[in-house]
This record gives structure tokens, C-alpha cells and sequence, in this order.
């Protein structure tokens, strides 16, 4: 098969990486690509805003399989034209994909479908806003509606924190995603990530992750797209994964498919383990990043028939095997980030550093008029390992990074805490 893979991130790079291993896999292509994803695979210039464009690269080459890794084509409805042009697309519809395009679309068919997650409300009126989040408790949490590239969400500690917050939204601090708010309350206790394939009507459980959003040591600072994530989550049992599949997953799916829009892709949901039992805090319509890197080197099965799979509705017929031993990935960020991160500064020492049970993911990297290597985003690199535990999986990934000679770079010291704390 020809494949192309949409995006640019460290999400990319690992399904790239993943995807080329597969025997079915013939020619790959990646648009836009970043310099780690062109060591693997051809990388092609294309706005894939352009629908058009991407439909003539398929016919021009022969493309069976085209896999979205980032929700904007998703939302803009990339899967949609493709399918109509009779191409195969992995993904969710424009309609499917509000499961993240829309927080409100998302507590909407929770409350329909009777699927535990926090109280909330939508508001489009600041004041009518202040006011309902003027009546709960505190803490309380402020959304942005739309994408917002993981930092729409404000926990807000006191009145004057909320307010701001709304203020902030409408008056355009996040974009077109803040011209709804969505208020809810806060939950309290560990969040973990649980990931599934859905082919329309069959979910699939793939695996858990823990991700790391806060930009600090010791989860302080504020939200990032994320800073680290290990994969599987000790939190989330058997029997909680269960839990989460009977009460959340499938009534989601079950819902989507009864309103006719069925979901296909990847359905990635955000949970609260609260003393009630798992919460739904969001959804996403892809997987994660960074915690899609951490599911790549777990992932013992091909990965290309499983898309397939889900995308021609044989979920039912397929099934996923996983290494045992978990992986921890941990993100160098560029000075400035999550707020304006400095570019073009120059990376030396990846060769080097990857090594056993280390591969090195590029999620914001490009290379210079001289060919070397340089920052191109916020977050710049993923240093993923695995090991026999956490722990080992953590002080490889860490010693890898200290072979990586980038001072504008920057990292999280305590990624795996948690899990760590659970081995001892």
C-alpha cells in the first residue's frame, strides 16, 4: 500500500515510524512533515487545507490509505472530502470529530447519554458567565468550546481568577475556540488517558498513558499541550479500563452512531478517577501527543491492518498485542514555551543519544540553510524509551536527554512521578 500521513508533530513521527515497519506499508509520504519525520519517510509540501490538493496527490500517487494525525483537518473536514472522493481516510467526520471540536457538543451527548463527567453550563454572554460561576464552588474550571491547542482550559482558583479567565476567552485570548465558554466543576482526583479504536459501532480498547500538562516540576506553571506521558497507567486496572469502556466509551460511540453520526478513528478520553468512579473530563479525536510516542513503542502489532480495520468496520474481527514492559517520553521544549518559544536555535546529539530502548521523536524540528538541525516549535523533541519498569524507562529517557547539547532547550525534571511513587 501507499500511505500518506498528515502533520507535522511528535505524534507524526511516531506513527511514521510505526507505520513504515509494516510489511503492507509500500511507499509512505508525510505532508508537512519536520526533519525527524524525513529520515524515515519522504515528506511533501501540501496545504492540507486544501482539500483539492491533497485528493490530486493521492490519485497522482496511487495513495490507498491517507492516516490524520492532528484534530484541524479533522474538524475542517479532511476525512470527509477524502471519503468522497473514494479515497480511504483514518479519522472521524467534521460532524464526528465536535467530540473535541466542540467541549460543549461533547457535555451535551454526555448528558444525553447518561455518561458520568463534571456539571456544567455553555454560556456566549460574559456576564450571564461570571454569574453561574459566581453560584458553584471553587476552584472552578473556565473552557474555551473550540480547539485551542491544549491550553483552553483554566482552572481558576478564586473569583477573580475566573472572571479573568472568561474575560480573556471572549474578548479573543483564545481565538475563534472562546466565542462559547464552557464552565464546569472542578474534579478531584488522578487523571489518566484511555484510548480506543471505533469503527462506527465496535470500540476496540487499545491502551492507558499519564500525561503531564502543567509546564513545571511538581505540575505547576500553566497547561501545555504536554510536557511527558508513560504509557500503560498503573492508576487505570483492569477492572477500571472495563469500567471506563461499559460507562463511557461504548454509550459515546453507541450515542454517536444513534444520531447518525457514527464515530470512526480514534477516540481518546481524557478521565477523572474521582472516589465515584472514572469522569469524563474531554475527548479528543486523535491520539495523544505526546502520549501517542509512548503507544507506538508498546505497540507489538502491526498498526496498518488495525486502521484498516477501522475504518472499513472490522474492528469486531481484529485484535491489538502489547509489549508489557512501559514506556516514558519526555519533552524538550523551546525557551519561551507554552508561551512564544524562540526559534531556529540549533540541536546537536540526537544521533547519539538514541539507543537501546531509546528512539528519539521530532516534534518541532527543521533544518537550517547549512542542513543542521533546529527548533522550529514549542515543543521540540520527544526523548521516548522503554524498560522493565517506569523507573528504568525514566532514567534512560533522562540520560538520553542530557546527550542532547541544546541550551534554549528545556525539560521537565519529575516526568513518571506518579508511577514511580506506585512501584516503591
Amino acid at each position: 500500500m501507499n500511505i500518506l500521513l498528515i502533520g507535522s508533530g511528535g505524534r507524526e513521527h511516531a506513527l511514521a515510524w510505526k507505520i513504515t515497519q509494516s510489511p503492507l506499508c509500500d511507499t509512505l509520504w508525510c505532508t508537512p512533515g519536520n526533519a525527524g519525520i524525513a529520515e524515515v519517510c519522504a515528506c511533501v509540501p501540501m496545504n492540507t487545507a486544501d482539500h483539492g490538493a491533497v485528493i490530486a496527490f493521492c490519485r497522482a500517487n496511487s495513495v490507498s490509505l491517507v492516516v490524520v494525525g492532528p484534530e484541524q483537518p479533522l474538524v475542517e473536514g479532511l476525512v470527509d472530502a477524502l471519503t468522497a472522493a473514494g479515497i480511504k481516510a483514518f479519522g472521524p467526520t467534521a460532524k464526528a470529530a465536535q467530540l473535541e471540536g466542540s467541549k460543549g457538543f461533547t457535555k451535551d451527548l454526555c448528558k444525553r447519554a447518561g455518561i458520568p463527567t463534571a456539571a456544567y453550563e455553555r454560556f456566549t454572554d460574559a456576564g450571564e458567565a461570571k454569574a453561574y460561576a459566581a453560584m458553584r464552588g471553587l476552584p472552578i474550571v473556565i473552557k474555551a468550546d473550540g480547539l485551542a491547542a491544549g491550553k483552553g482550559v483554566i482552572i481558576a482558583e478564586t473569583r477573580e481568577d475566573a472572571d479573568a479567565a472568561i474575560d480573556d476567552m471572549f474578548s479573543g485570548g483564545f481565538g475563534a475556540a472562546g466565542a462559547e465558554v464552557v464552565i464546569e466543576d472542578f474534579l478531584t482526583g488522578e487523571e489518566a488517558s484511555f484510548f480506543a479504536l471505533v469503527d462506527g459501532k465496535t470500540a476496540l480498547p487499545l491502551a492507558s498513558a499519564q500525561d503531564h500538562k502543567r509546564v513545571g516540576d511538581g505540575d505547576t506553571g500553566p497547561n501545555t499541550g504536554g510536557m511527558g506521558a508513560y504509557s500503560p497507567a498503573p492508576v487505570l486496572t483492569p477492572a477500571l479500563e472495563a469500567q471506563v469502556m461499559r460507562e463511557i466509551v461504548q454509550p459515546t460511540v453507541d450515542t454517536m452512531a444513534a444520531d447518525g453520526i457514527p464515530y470512526v478513528g480514534v477516540l481518546y478520553a481524557g478521565l477523572m478517577l474521582t472516589k465515584a468512579g472514572p469522569q469524563l473530563i474531554e475527548y479528543n479525536a486523535r491520539f495523544g501527543d505526546p502520549e501517542c510516542q509512548v503507544l507506538m513503542l508498546r505497540m507489538k502489532s502491526d498498526i496498518v491492518p488495525v486502521l484498516l480495520a477501522a475504518v472499513d468496520g472490522d474492528l469486531d474481527h481484529v485484535s491489538v498485542q502489547w509489549h508489557d514492559a512501559p514506556a516514558l517520553t519526555l519533552v524538550m521544549a523551546a525557551e519561551g514555551y507554552p508561551g512564544t518559544p524562540k526559534k531556529g536555535t540549533v540541536i546537536e546529539g540526537t544521533e547519539t543519544a538514541a539507543g537501546e530502548g531509546v528512539v528519539i521523536f521530532h516534534a518541532g524540528t527543521a533544518r537550517n540553510g547549512e542542513g543542521r538541525l533546529v527548533a522550529n516549535g514549542g515543543r521540540v523533541l520527544n526523548v521516548t524509551a522503554t524498560g522493565q519498569n517506569v523507573r528504568e524507562a525514566r532514567d534512560r529517557a533522562y540520560a538520553a536527554a542530557e546527550k542532547i547539547r541544546w541550551p534554549e532547550g528545556f525539560y521537565r525534571s519529575d516526568i513518571g512521578w506518579r508511577a514511580i511513587a506506585r512501584e516503591e
